[in-house]
C-alpha cells in the first residue's frame, strides 16, 4: 500500500515541476498575456482608440443603411447598430491596457 502512495506521490510531484516549467515558458513567451503579446507584435494603443471611435462610426451609418433598406424591419436595424456599438468599449479598453503596457515598457518593468 505505501509503494502506491509513494508512487502516487512522485507522479504528481514531477507533473507539478513540469507544470511549473510550462507556465513560466509561456509566461516569457508572452502567452500568459495577450495584451503584452499583442503590445511586442507593435500593436499601439492609438490604434485601438481609432478601432473604437470607427466602430461608433460604424455603428451609425449600418444603422443609417439599415433603416434606409424598406425590405428589414426597424428592430434589425436596431439590433445591427446596437452589435456593431459593442464593439467600441473592446477596443477602448483594449487601449487601454495597451497604453499601460506601453508605460510599463518604458519605465522598464
Amino acid at each position: 500500500m505505501s509503494s502506491l502512495k509513494n508512487d502516487t506521490l512522485k507522479t504528481a510531484d514531477r507533473v507539478s515541476r513540469e507544470a511549473k516549467k510550462r507556465a513560466q515558458a509561456a509566461s516569457q513567451a508572452g502567452f500568459s498575456n495577450p495584451v503584452r503579446a499583442l503590445s511586442d507584435a507593435g500593436f499601439r494603443s492609438e490604434w485601438a482608440y481609432i478601432g473604437g471611435f470607427a466602430s461608433i462610426a460604424l455603428s451609425f451609418v449600418s444603422w443609417g443603411i439599415s433603416q434606409a433598406n424598406r425590405k428589414t424591419d426597424r428592430s434589425q436595424s436596431d439590433r445591427w447598430g446596437i452589435f456593431v456599438g459593442h464593439w467600441a468599449p473592446t477596443f477602448f479598453a483594449l487601449g487601454l491596457a495597451l497604453k499601460h503596457e506601453e508605460n510599463d515598457k518604458t519605465i522598464g518593468r
